[in-house]
Order: C-alpha cells, then sequence, then structure tokens
C-alpha cells in the first residue's frame, strides 16, 4: 500500500483533508442516502447487503466510519490497513467482487451531492471520485489476495458450496448447533479458531436472498464445521432475526445450506505461550469454544482461563462441555458470570464482571486476552481490560455484525 495515493496530486488530497470536518458532521446522512439511491436502482444488491442493519443504522455508520478514516488518512492509507483488512475478510465471505465497487462509488458520489447540495462543488466531487479510485483498488487487491489464497488451499473454493446438516443440536433455550459436512463430499479447508462461515438462504416468502455470518464453534480439523447460532427472537424495538429464525425452525438434520469458505482476522495466535485468557458474553462464545477446543488440543501445557457471562443457565450454551475440559485438564480454569439466575443455577459471580472480580481470578496481565459478545458486553470488558492494565497489544476482540469503535 506505499503506493497507494500516487495517483492523487497534492490538490486533490488537501480537497480530500478539508473535506473531514464535513464528514464527521454529515458521513452518517451520506451514507444513509448513498444505500437508498444504490438500492433503488440496484435491487439486486439486497441479496448481498444484510437489510437487518440497513434499518438498524448499523451498515451506514460503519461505512460512515470508514469513508471519513479513509478522507483523514488519505496521506498515509496504510494506517488503515488493518481495517481495510478486516472490511475486506467480510467481502470475501459474501464474495464481494470488483464489479460491485464502480456501482457503490457512483452512488457514493450521488449521496454526497445529494446531502451537501451546492456545498458540493465539482471540485469536490471529482476528488473523491478520483480518491474513491485509489481507496477501491487498495480493497480488489487485498480482496483479490484472499480469494487466491482460499481457493488455492486443499479443497478450498469461491463462491457457495453446498454442505449437509449432519447433526443439529439444542444446547440452550435460544442456542442450537448445527454440524455440516460438504454435500459432494469431497475435501474442504481447515480454518483458524475464531473464524466464520457466511450462510447463505432463500426463504419463501421473502424477496431477496439472506446472507448472515457465524462463527465456527469448534476446533479446526474435526471432520466437519459447526455453528451455534442463537435465535433473535425480537422485542417490541427490534424484529426477529429471519435467518436465525429459519435455521432454528426450518432446518434439520438432511438439510442442505449453501456457505462460504472461512474468513475473518480475528483467530487465536498458538505460537503465542502466554496464559490465555477468554472472555464470552451469550453468543458471543462461538469463537471462545473453538479457540478453547484448539488450545487444549495444540497446546496443552497453556495455562487458560475461560469466563462466560450469560442471564442465567437457561440461555448458556455449552457449560457441560466446558465443565468437562475444566475437570480434565489441570491448566484449565472456567468461571460463569449470571446477572439473573434461576434458583437451581450454580455461578461463580452474581452480576456482571467488573475489575475488582477480574483482578482475584487473573493470573497476570502479561496474557493474551480474547473476547466476543454482545456490544454493551464488549464496551465494558474492553474497559475492565485496560482499567486491570492489559496492554492494547494484547487485547484481540470481534464485534458481531458491522464494525464499531468500543474503545471511546
Amino acid at each position: 500500500m506505499a503506493t497507494t495515493t500516487t495517483g492523487l496530486t497534492e490538490e486533490t488530497r488537501n480537497i480530500i483533508k478539508a473535506t473531514v470536518p464535513v464528514l464527521e458532521e454529515h458521513g452518517e446522512q451520506i451514507t444513509t442516502r448513498f444505500y437508498q439511491l444504490m438500492f433503488e436502482n440496484h435491487p439486486e444488491l439486497k441479496n448481498i447487503f444484510n437489510q437487518t442493519n440497513q434499518r438498524h443504522g448499523d451498515q451506514p455508520r460503519a461505512l460512515a466510519n470508514t469513508v471519513y478514516a479513509a478522507a483523514a488518512n488519505i496521506d498515509n492509507l496504510e494506517a488503515i490497513l488493518p481495517a481495510v483488512v478486516s472490511i475486506a475478510h467480510k467481502h470475501k465471505s459474501l464474495n464481494i467482487k470488483p464489479e460491485h465497487y464502480p456501482i457503490v462509488g457512483k452512488y457514493l458520489l450521488l449521496g454526497i451531492k445529494d446531502v451537501l447540495g451546492d456545498a458540493a462543488t465539482d471540485e469536490i466531487i471529482d476528488a473523491w471520485e478520483k480518491a474513491y479510485g485509489v481507496i477501491a483498488d487498495v480493497f480488489i487487491s487485498v480482496e483479490k489476495e484472499m480469494y487466491e489464497e482460499t481457493k488455492n488451499m486443499t479443497g478450498g473454493w469461491i463462491d457457495y458450496r453446498d454442505f449437509k446438516v449432519m447433526k443439529k443440536v439444542k444446547e440452550s433455550d435460544v442456542i442450537t448447533s448445527f454440524y455440516l459436512e460438504p454435500a459432494d463430499g469431497n475435501p474442504f479447508p481447515s480454518y483458524k479458531a475464531g473464524q466464520y462461515i457466511t450462510v447463505k438462504v432463500d426463504i419463501e416468502g421473502e424477496p431477496y436472498t439472506h446472507q448472515r455470518q457465524y462463527s465456527l464453534s469448534c476446533a479446526p480439523d474435526e471432520g466437519q464445521y459447526r455453528i451455534s447460532v442463537k435465535r433473535e427472537d425480537g422485542t417490541a424495538d427490534t424484529p426477529a432475526g429471519i435467518v436465525s429464525s429459519y435455521l432454528h425452525e426450518h432446518v434439520e438434520e438432511g438439510s442442505v445450506l449453501s456457505i462460504s469458505a472461512p474468513s475473518g482476522e480475528f483467530y487465536l495466535d498458538t505460537e503465542d505461550t502466554r496464559p490465555l485468557v477468554l472472555l464470552s458474553g451469550g453468543v458471543g462464545l462461538t469463537p471462545m469454544m473453538s479457540m478453547l477446543e484448539t488450545v487444549i488440543k495444540e497446546q496443552p501445557e497453556r495455562e487458560v482461563t475461560y469466563i462466560h457471562a450469560a442471564q442465567n443457565g437457561n440461555v448458556h450454551a455449552m457449560k457441560d462441555r466446558v465443565g468437562e475440559i475444566t475437570e480434565s485438564h489441570n491448566n484449565v480454569k472456567s468461571y460463569v458470570v449470571y446477572d439473573s439466575p434461576e434458583a437451581d443455577d450454580q455461578y461463580d459471580k452474581l452480576g456482571h464482571i467488573d475489575t475488582e472480580w477480574l483482578s482475584t481470578i487473573l493470573p497476570t496481565t502479561d496474557a493474551a486476552y480474547y473476547f466476543c459478545g454482545p456490544k454493551g458486553f464488549m464496551r465494558a470488558a474492553y474497559k475492565i481490560l485496560k482499567e486491570y492494565g492489559v496492554a492494547e497489544e494484547d487485547i484481540h476482540f470481534e464485534i458481531f455484525g458491522p464494525a464499531e469503535d468500543i474503545t471511546n
């Protein structure tokens, strides 16, 4: 990426930088309008983009943050490379292609013009057209490498591939696991503990295809993929999850699901031999279980502390399996935190994880920390780990859905 701004003149870069305050103020409005215009003219793209995230405003917000970061770092796009890689993994999982980028660029510029009106001069639009071309080329280049790497793996594939549901297991009142093997019986690639796949479903009565990303919840190389899906029942303010409800209610053993190859840059570093601390909230346990199952196989001497937070035992999935691992491996300790326990629930802490309690059970701040869960849990976990004195480079996390800054 060292030469990514070569095609932009200093004048163009200065114009882009001058728009940073405008993007900070109007970015979400611009990206919301962008999606409206794009879907009006290309409704087929609703088959790719998560419409739930559109309705909640998560996707426009995430795109606005990305555009803002690109503008603020237009002199040094290397600074946003971690964000590019993270987004590129999701794009690969959704099979985003180079031909999609000109469409996005066209309607992003129209969104800028539509929201800013006369303030979006021809000079500004021209500068952004050039800058978008450079930024798009970065994404296309990174994604091309990812596609090639996946294709060249043993059993690797591009686009979607049919997998048969070999087993369906109810893990709790709200979480069910699906064990998947290739419908064609051919080899399929391994993955890194913590990565995810995309499931694509066509649901009767739904006008568009739906795609959702689910973390793989077992260790790699077990002869199958496993996803553990929470049924999102919805609330007065939030509709029920279309795909999760479909999987729970209509997908059975023998059903066939179309999935993409594993992706994601949030995964366990097995080269690190320091103590490992895993924290999860709710269904955020899925990548943590993959990491836990992996570390006891590949690093049987590594010290592991696993902390899971849930409402109560009824919705706590895989607690028996974690108990078995803890009981049979001297290097593993596990703790349970419930905020609304049932009368017969067994747990280690009532309420929520906090810094004071964490400091009494963790071996050291010099450890690798991984966490995942709902965004509220994620913000709290990050804050607690920083208060505890954990170095930034030792904190690893993944956010379900569009990227959102949890560190502020």
